[in-house]
């Protein structure tokens, strides 16, 4: 029986050079977000985990915080050690949208819902770094479909 082996692509003919993801934040603090930034916070990278401010609220990061909190009681745990757990900063998208100027890799992880997720990213790519990666994490809208707007 004869096998071949798989073809490298030279690094030369790659558009792109290699992204160094050294701070990222994730969009949306539900349960699939909150354990991307879990996954991030594990690999070692600082992110900031963003959410609405529920109406009414005082406590403007309460979303967050309660992922944050969730994620700590998880069981299977979330964290491969606990004090990973503050690699992760909470915040929200009315006051820290700003702050993703800083960071390498945003992830847009809020309801799978096309007007949502425009409508959230349209307020979020002026804050972006022009070498920021700004990726989705639907499952089932078209990706062409929410970046349509998008600059």
């Amino acid at each position: 029986m004869s096998t071949t082996a798989p073809v490298a692509t030279p690094l030369s003919r790659i558009a792109a050079p290699p992204t160094l993801i050294r701070r990222a934040a994730v969009l949306g603090a539900g349960t699939m977000g909150s354990r991307i930034a879990a996954h991030l916070a594990n690999a070692g990278i600082a992110t900031l985990l963003l959410d609405m401010v529920p109406a009414g609220e005082t406590v403007k990061n309460k979303l967050a915080l309660s992922a944050l909190d969730a994620l700590a009681k998880a069981k299977p745990a979330a964290f491969y050690d606990s004090s990973l757990a503050a690699l992760i900063t909470a915040g929200n998208f009315d006051e820290d949208l700003p702050k993703l100027a800083q960071c390498d890799w945003i992830i847009e992880a809020v309801a799978e819902n096309l007007a949502i997720k425009t409508s959230l990213l349209a307020r979020v790519v002026p804050h972006l770094s022009p070498r920021a990666v700004l990726t989705t994490n639907t499952s089932g809208l078209p990706v062409n479909q929410i970046a349509a707007g998008l600059s």
